[in-house]
């Protein structure tokens, strides 16, 4: 492939350490923010599991159940199961489309409007958290090395 950088050898299998892995480390902080998120909006009687849909359906991300499965990284079978118990609360409803029968659309009420609109606060209040002691251009300098990783993941997921 034209243009495709060599990969990285800052790892060896004869040496590997979890503890030294940026994978682990990464999977640790997004654990530790997910915990946090969750703490902080438990007594608004969400969960990961369940603020996450919320909030992508409020930015407009997803309207169907395929969609919002694709965007929350989960099964269209386990978000079926999650769109119930947020349509138990009166968080959301299915509304079948206009157009075609056969799709059925996901609408927040305006609870789950509310709702879905006390996870951004959190979810700053959470990295800010992570980030006390970086300053803006670390700050940034971190950003763009995570973009950075992302652009290589296709060429990782190439066979060699």
């Amino acid at each position: 492939m034209p243009g495709a950088r060599r990969p990285a050898r800052f790892y060896r299998a004869d040496r590997y350490s979890a503890d030294e892995s940026v994978g682990y480390l990464m999977r640790r902080v997004l654990t530790g923010m997910a915990q946090a998120t969750d703490t902080r909006l438990e007594p608004h009687g969400l969960t990961n599991a369940q603020w996450v849909p919320l909030f992508k359906l409020r930015l407009g991300a997803a309207v169907t159940v395929a969609e919002l499965a694709r965007e929350c990284q989960a099964d269209a079978g386990s978000m079926t199961r999650m769109l119930d118990r947020l349509e138990a609360k009166g968080l959301c409803r299915r509304v079948r489309s206009t157009e075609d029968r056969r799709v059925v659309n996901i609408e927040l009420t305006a609870e789950g409007e509310l709702a879905a609109d006390k996870v951004p606060p959190a979810i700053a209040d959470v990295l800010n958290g992570y980030l006390a002691g970086f300053t803006r251009p670390e700050w940034e300098t971190l950003k763009d090395m995570l973009r950075r990783m992302l652009a290589n993941a296709p060429a990782v997921r190439q066979p060699r």
